[in-house]
């Protein structure tokens, strides 16, 4: 063989790879924790289609997020680097202009020569997380409440008078964020439904080229609206309250107890006003409608030519208390703000329908898609490859680390759960004995090595917080973001 024949052959066997490649279909819920079927948080619960996406692929049973919050969780998993990396907190933070160098997930798989598309809540939601850059076309988060929306947030959206009935929760005065109940208009009216119109849309196109395709849902975040026949699954007597002992803070650091009494009053307003229940059951309501949503985009993708090579994920980016540790939010470092689902169905896989109990982090996300797709491999990402736990059961992990503002971290084992925060309080778990985490073990000398072990997997240092944004003068239009003077 000559040289040029060679290199003919060697080129059409790339080509013929790079045509090869599956497609990606990523696939986003908000606050949604582990009260899904298939994870058996919440006894009743009505997720047929996640389900049935876990029997058919894989469902890491013991997923954690990177930080229990939006921005903080969705920067970590779509840059591949962990907050104490880089420095991103908290919501307020736009992840670009702190991180210039950083080639998030979209666009690397845009690099590589993949068809990068995306629609609703992919990254954080407010203007300024969502670069046109990122992708070859986007649709941004369509909002079931535009009365509540700031206007400098979401440049994009029309706001308009509330409309009658308002707020649907029946409460006056209540913030318009924890508002819950049925909306005046179709079930194809939904917000979310914008998203998935776009997905369905997308997956009936004849593509020349690989794709990624991220949906994100807004549901279950608040506030909780869905249509009444997913209420209706959830009668009122017959929704379970979570369990949340008097004395369950007592053991607690003082941090800890700081984070659980955020916004308590929300919540004990709800207690005092008898909407506790509607609260709980709004949230049943929305996980099934979220499901629903869900439900219809795989049928889409099953009935499309791309149904046997792509590769199909779904996940939360961070759990939600509804009560549990007297609070009712997320922003812990507990297993209920921390615990997520997390479903991946490869072509090809082995062991389908068959949960992992290994931990493992959503920032694992970024290196498992790489390496599942064959991208060139990136060394920068904190995260390890899942493709090895989805190909074998019995693979190895290191534990799972989620940490919520500088120098606060949670490891989770398959077993423990141990806290540390930046002041040097510690909580310690038997996950397995005590899995609504009620007896803190911290204090115990016989597991002083044990903790010892777990710190070790722990970031050794916080990187500074990033530039907030009223740090930046940012242009919608133009999409830059210039440093305020002496910022």
């Amino acid at each position: 063989m000559t040289r040029r024949q060679f290199l003919a052959t060697a080129a059409a066997g790339a080509a013929s790879a790079k045509e090869s490649r599956p497609n990606v279909l990523f696939i986003s819920v908000d606050d949604m924790n582990d009260w899904v079927g298939c994870l058996g948080g919440y006894p009743g619960v009505q997720t047929p289609n996640i389900d049935r996406l876990a029997r058919r692929g894989v469902l890491f049973a013991n997923a954690h997020c990177a930080s229990p919050l939006c921005n903080p969780s969705r920067t970590a998993l779509y840059t591949g680097l962990g907050p104490a990396t880089s420095g991103i907190y908290n919501n307020e933070q736009f992840w670009r202009p702190a991180l210039p160098d950083v080639v998030t997930m979209p666009a690397y798989f845009k690099r590589n020569g993949y068809h990068v598309a995306g629609a609703g809540k992919v990254l954080h939601h407010t203007s300024g997380f969502n670069p046109p850059d990122q992708w070859n076309e986007f649709k941004l988060q369509v909002f079931d409440d535009p009365w509540y929306r700031r206007a400098e947030w979401y440049p994009w959206n029309q706001k308009i008078p509330a409309p009658p009935g308002h707020p649907f929760n029946g409460m006056k005065d209540f913030p318009g964020e924890f508002d819950w109940g049925v909306l005046p208009r179709t079930e194809g009216e939904y917000g979310d439904m914008r998203a998935i119109d776009f997905g369905v849309e997308f997956l009936n196109r004849r593509l020349d080229k690989p794709f990624f395709l991220a949906v994100g849902l807004w549901h279950p975040h608040i506030p909780l609206f869905a249509p009444q026949n997913y209420f209706d699954l959830y009668p009122d007597s017959k929704v379970k309250l979570p369990e949340s002992p008097e004395d369950d803070l007592d053991d607690v650091p003082a941090i800890g107890r700081q984070w659980a009494a955020a916004r308590r009053e929300e919540l004990n307003r709800m207690v005092r006003e008898g909407k506790y229940r509607d609260a709980v059951r709004a949230y049943l309501a929305c996980i099934s409608f979220a499901d629903a949503m869900i439900g219809r985009l795989l049928a889409a993708l099953d009935r499309s030519p791309y149904a046997k090579n792509t590769a199909v994920v779904f996940f939360s980016d961070n759990g939600w208390h509804l009560g549990e540790k007297k609070h009712w939010h997320k922003s812990t470092l507990w297993q209920r703000s921390t615990h997520v689902p997390l479903i991946i169905r490869a072509p090809g896989g082995r062991a389908a329908g068959r949960a992992r109990k290994q931990p493992v982090s959503l920032i694992d996300l970024y290196p498992t898609m790489v390496d599942l797709c064959g991208l060139p491999k990136k060394t920068d990402l904190d995260g390890e490859s899942l493709v090895s736990l989805l190909h074998d059961p019995g693979a190895k992990r290191k534990p799972a680390v989620t940490t919520y503002l500088p120098g606060n971290h949670a490891v989770r084992t398959e077993r423990w759960r141990y806290i540390r925060y930046r002041d040097g309080g510690e909580e310690l778990y038997d996950c397995l004995g005590d899995p609504n985490e009620y007896r803190n073990l911290a204090s115990d000398p016989r597991h002083d090595g044990l903790k010892k072990e777990l710190a070790a997997w722990m970031p050794k240092t916080s990187a500074p917080p990033k530039p907030v944004r009223n740090d930046y003068d940012f242009d919608f239009e133009r999409y830059t973001y210039k440093l305020k003077a002496g910022r």
